[in-house]
């Protein structure tokens, strides 16, 4: 079982300080969702792959993160952060994800291409929150238990809010929103060994040793 309760050396509770309300309310959709390890394990794949499509967040995580190096550790601090965006008190969640934004700030360079990124470019903040969202909440409709149009509208609005602290400026709303964000950025879409390497990582059970390997 990976430790949910530190990042970066910061020591996370839950249940203090004594009646915090989370960033999500209880009764949200959000809760619903991102409490089931099914949802988040499928959907945070997804939702890689089609970062990955793109050359500056393929080469952003690639080259200054430790995923390669270490995917539990990397894994882990990506759950961390989402678990307390979603469960815990607010004042956490908004310390977490400052720590998130601040990594984030030292993170630029070029694709093999030549090509200039920021991991605060907005579009880029944009797509990867995109992906997120949809690939957990699919995940879940598909793989769980079904999603009402009207809990999936709940689902994105509720999101939105914790969305804004990363810095993400266009939060979508609807599968109609994800689509058309992905339509304009897909003439960028490549395959690239990348994207290979990272499912022999997934597929391999690196980043999952205490799943049996045949789930993988």
């Amino acid at each position: 079982m990976l430790d949910m309760t530190s990042y970066l050396g910061w020591k996370i509770d839950f249940r203090s300080p004594t009646g915090e309300m989370a960033l999500a309310h209880p009764s949200s959709v959000q809760w619903r969702v991102y409490k089931n390890p099914i949802a988040l394990a499928i959907g945070g794949v997804a939702a890689v792959l089609l970062e990955f499509a793109d050359a500056r967040i393929r080469s952003g995580v690639w080259d200054h993160s430790t995923y390669k190096a270490d995917p539990i550790g990397r894994s882990r601090r990506t759950g961390v952060a989402a678990m307390v965006g979603c469960y815990g008190p607010a004042s956490a969640a908004r310390r977490v994800i400052q720590g998130v934004s601040n990594m984030h700030a030292r993170v630029s360079g070029q694709t093999p291409t030549g090509e200039a990124y920021r991991a605060l470019d907005v579009e880029l903040l944009d797509w990867v929150s995109a992906t997120a969202a949809y690939g957990f909440l699919n995940a879940y409709d598909r793989f769980v238990a079904p999603v009402s149009e009207a809990d999936k509208t709940r689902f994105y609005e509720e999101g939105a809010p914790i969305a804004a602290l990363y810095g993400v400026r266009n939060p979508i709303a609807s599968t109609a929103d994800f689509m058309a964000m992905m339509d304009k950025l897909s003439p960028r879409f490549e395959a690239h060994p990348i994207i290979d390497e990272f499912l022999g990582i997934i597929t391999s059970g690196q980043a999952a040793p205490s799943v049996p390997k045949f789930l993988h």
